[in-house]
C-alpha cells in the first residue's frame, strides 16, 4: 500500500488501482502508463510541483499530453510568479519519488489545482504513489480528496 491508496480508501471513495511493469528507460511515465495501460494518453494527469514566488509549493495536476502553464497557476493560486520546484524539495513536501508523485496522501498538504480538461471524463488516471501504479477516480472524487480547485492550467 501507498499513502495515496490508503488515503483513497480511509476517504471511501470509488477507485480502481492499475499496476505495470515500468520501463525506467522510458522518456515520460504517463505516456507509458497510457500505452501500457491501452488508455488514451488525456485521461492520464501528472502531479507537479511548483513554487510560488519563491517561497510557498503548490501542486498542479495536468494532463500529461500538456505542459503546466506557470503564468496560469500563478494566477490561480494568487502569486506573482511560479516556478517548478526543484526534486529534492518535491520528495521532500510529497513524501514519493519523482514519477511516482501522487496528489494523495501527500506528507505536507499542499495548495492544489488540477487541469480543468479533467471534467470531461467520468474518470482519470493518476499516480497511486510509485512508478507503475495508478488509480483511476472520479475527477471530482480527486479534487474532494486534494481539497483542489478546477481551473486552466495546461497548455
Amino acid at each position: 500500500m501507498t499513502p495515496a491508496i490508503d488515503s483513497a480508501r480511509h476517504a471511501g471513495i470509488a477507485f480502481q488501482l492499475h499496476e505495470y511493469a515500468h520501463d525506467e528507460g522510458a522518456p515520460s511515465y504517463g505516456l507509458e502508463a497510457a500505452e501500457k495501460l491501452s488508455i488514451t494518453a488525456e485521461r492520464i494527469f501528472k502531479t507537479l510541483v511548483v513554487k510560488l514566488d519563491g517561497k510557498q509549493l503548490a501542486v498542479g495536476i495536468v494532463p500529461v499530453t500538456g505542459q503546466l502553464n506557470l503564468k496560469q497557476i500563478a494566477k490561480a493560486a494568487g502569486a506573482k510568479k511560479a516556478a517548478m520546484a526543484a526534486p529534492e524539495e518535491v520528495e521532500r513536501s510529497s513524501g514519493y519519488v519523482l514519477g511516482g508523485v501522487s496528489p494523495l496522501g501527500q506528507k505536507k498538504r499542499l495548495t492544489t489545482f488540477i487541469d480543468h480538461s479533467a471534467d470531461a471524463f467520468a474518470t482519470v488516471y493518476v499516480s497511486a504513489g510509485r512508478r507503475g501504479l495508478e488509480i483511476e477516480l472520479a475527477p471530482n472524487d480527486l479534487a474532494t480528496l486534494c481539497q483542489a480547485t478546477f481551473v486552466p492550467l495546461a497548455t
